[in-house]
């Protein structure tokens, strides 16, 4: 079957670095899950490492052309390749209730998104790796006090070491992006005390950043606090200066307040 045509809709751009998909691969060694989903697998560039590593693999794809061309060139796992939306559907398709690693060159149209539905089933995804744009790769492993710093990175460092690995040229591409890309990868943390309400800490997180150059006191102003509890410094601060511990003592600040 001939290659597959990129489609600009999905925001495809096919890896045909071998070298660069293996190294990305590579990152499943030493990790505990013998489930792995790769997301947008194309034409099975990241997919043929995968295979190698004798986990239970599966493939969701939301291309059809893509879907017929992994079927006719990886036949031994074409029960393992699902046509569909990862957005869209119900993760218990993949692996039951068992956990499972994230991997894939993810179409950056939609590559925070896919972040967030991760983040929203991280006690099933203990590791999640994959190709971004470098600027939002970044963004998702920066630190306070930086302009780029923002709900991403604060969410996803609160429930994941947050590890930034290393640079791509647009040159690996086909067709070539307009940008660099970045890969990362997300290792869920295994001593993170949940002493706090996780829904009320991605709402807290979520209206800081909304209008990020004002100060917690005016950002959180919807949630109707006490002004007893306003008058704490943290409230006087900006959402990037804030560390994920810092947020965390905040929603705990917030939960106790309603209570």
């Amino acid at each position: 079957m001939k290659a597959v045509t990129a489609k600009k809709k999905l925001g495809q751009h096919f890896l045909n670095d071998l070298n660069i998909a293996k190294k990305i691969a590579d990152q499943l060694i030493g990790q505990d899950c013998k489930n792995v989903l790769e997301i947008g697998p194309g034409m099975g560039v990241l997919t043929q490492f995968l295979i190698a590593k004798k986990m239970s693999l599966k493939l969701i794809e939301i291309d059809r052309e893509s879907v017929d061309y992994l079927i006719e060139n990886y036949p031994k796992i074409k029960d393992g390749i699902i046509y569909g939306d990862f957005l869209k559907m119900d993760l218990t398709v993949f692996f039951g209730e068992e956990e499972f690693s994230v991997i894939g060159n993810f179409p950056y149209n939609i590559s925070s998104q896919i972040v967030f539905k991760t983040l929203e089933n991280r006690d099933r995804i203990p590791f999640f790796c994959g190709m971004f744009q470098k600027e939002v790769a970044k963004r998702i492993c920066e630190k306070p006090g930086s302009k780029a710093y923002g709900i991403l990175s604060v969410l996803c460092q609160i429930f994941y070491e947050a590890e930034y690995l290393f640079n791509v040229a647009p040159g690996v591409f086909s067709p070539p992006p307009k940008v660099d890309s970045g890969v990362i990868a997300l290792t869920r943390k295994t001593d993170l005390r949940k002493d706090f309400d996780e829904r009320l800490l991605f709402k807290v997180v979520k209206l800081s950043f909304q209008q990020r150059r004002k100060t917690l006191r005016n950002s959180l102003k919807s949630l109707s606090l006490p002004k007893f509890v306003l008058e704490d410094s943290i409230f006087d601060l900006r959402p990037e200066k804030l560390s994920g511990d810092e947020f965390i003592a905040l929603t705990k600040k917030v939960e106790n307040a309603k209570v």
